[in-house]
């Protein structure tokens, strides 16, 4: 499976203590792990089958080409150290409310919400109107907990634009009205985002509402289209859903019992 058949004892003793042995290896059970946790199954066994030069395929091929998850909660923007240091350089010449709005979001990509939200609201400073600010500064405050300052940003963008970053400012807007134990209205928006989308994200924290007001067969019809969805999607989507695919593993066991 995974290196040349020996034509001795000798030779294979040889091969397994050399390096050029081992590191070939080592990469093609990476990228079989990869393509497993992928469930990308052709690959998988084309990798397995064919070796070493099958993994490095899969490398270029599928592997360089995925977008990165963020644990189930997504904004736009790079998130490299060389990115960071042009938009401070940036920022320090020109001082433009997008050169803090992108250091923000790459902020916020890495967890590191304290300066995100410095930076957003850096940009706020200079551009109040800008949507996308708005937006980014109202789901950076959610994830803080600051939820009575995340909501008139995130119901102001949302009534300008209900589709503003394709639902996601709305998914943000819903999130909080749940934290703020506002269900009614929580539901309300979550049924609004799914009439023109689809988000696993949507659908798992609408049926863990309609389970919590008890509601089975309301929760049943979403999780199983979650899981319908999930059974069709690309590799990179199910990677990207994953936190909200074993949300709704959990709570279809919870249905059943």
């Amino acid at each position: 499976m995974l290196a040349f058949i020996p034509s001795s004892l000798a030779d294979l003793s040889d091969l397994i203590l050399s390096p050029y042995f081992w590191l070939p290896v080592a990469f093609q059970i990476w990228m079989l792990v990869d393509a497993f946790r992928r469930r990308e199954w052709v690959w998988f066994f084309i990798i397995l089958v064919f070796s070493v030069f099958a993994a490095l395929w899969y490398f270029f091929m599928v592997y360089r080409n995925a977008p990165s998850a963020t644990r189930g909660f997504e904004l736009p923007g790079a998130h490299d150290r060389r990115r960071i240091k042009e938009l401070q350089a940036q920022i320090h010449h020109l001082d433009k409310p997008h050169h803090h709005l992108q250091l923000g979001d790459i902020y916020f990509q890495r967890g590191r919400l304290a300066l995100a939200e410095a930076s957003y609201r850096a940009a706020q400073a200079r551009d109040p109107q800008d949507l996308d600010i708005r937006s980014h500064l109202g789901q950076c405050l959610l994830r803080q907990n600051k939820l009575a300052e995340a909501r008139p940003l995130l119901e102001g963008v949302c009534l300008q634009d209900a589709k503003h970053e394709y639902g996601y400012s709305l998914m943000a807007l819903a999130e909080t009205l749940t934290a703020l134990g506002e269900t009614d209205a929580a539901i309300g928006v979550w049924r609004c985002l799914l009439e023109n989308h689809a988000y696993a994200r949507a659908r798992v924290q609408l049926a863990e509402l309609c389970a919590a007001r008890q509601q089975w067969d309301l929760a049943r019809i979403e999780i199983q289209e979650v899981l319908a969805d999930d059974a069709l999607a690309p590799a990179f989507q199910r990677r990207r859903d994953r936190v909200w695919l074993g949300r709704a593993k959990k709570l279809a066991r919870k249905l059943k019992g």
